[in-house]
């Protein structure tokens, strides 16, 4: 387990992408930390789930909903994000080496920090307003 992330034991359960929707349904958001290399979180609608630090690596996350989600520091090597929304996400610092963003929505999304090359960045369908790993922001 990666230091400082939560165990399995912290979460009473194996955190899975169904599980994680069902709680995020009843209401929770906090989901720091948690380590859900490769949930199916496909189409969810998510808005708003703060997943800082959290391990996506390999998540499926195509079409799903992150509109203002908090992914700050998270690790979304070699994560599926086709169609996602990431609209006015924080992906300060986020891992997204060998991620397929084509056709995300990044409009608004702060990326300072982030690990990805501008050929992924090209991949996007919308950048506008988007502060870009360097901190200029995209026009």
């Amino acid at each position: 387990m990666i230091e400082g992330r939560r165990s399995t034991e912290e979460w009473d359960e194996q955190v899975n992408g169904d599980k994680l929707i069902k709680r995020y349904q009843a209401g929770e958001r906090d989901f720091s930390m948690a380590d859900l290399e490769g949930a199916d979180l496909r189409e969810a609608n998510l808005w708003w789930i703060d997943l800082d630090r959290a391990n996506l690596r390999k998540a499926d996350l195509g079409r799903a909903n992150l509109r203002g989600a908090n992914l700050i520091g998270a690790d979304l090597s070699g994560a599926y994000l086709e169609e996602a929304n990431l609209s006015g996400a924080n992906l300060r610092g986020v891992n997204l080496s060998v991620a397929d963003l084509g056709k995300a929505n990044l409009r608004g999304a702060d990326l300072r920090g982030a690990v990805v090359t501008q050929g992924q960045l090209a991949q996007a369908n919308l950048l506008q307003e988007a502060i870009m790993p360097d901190g200029t922001r995209y026009k």
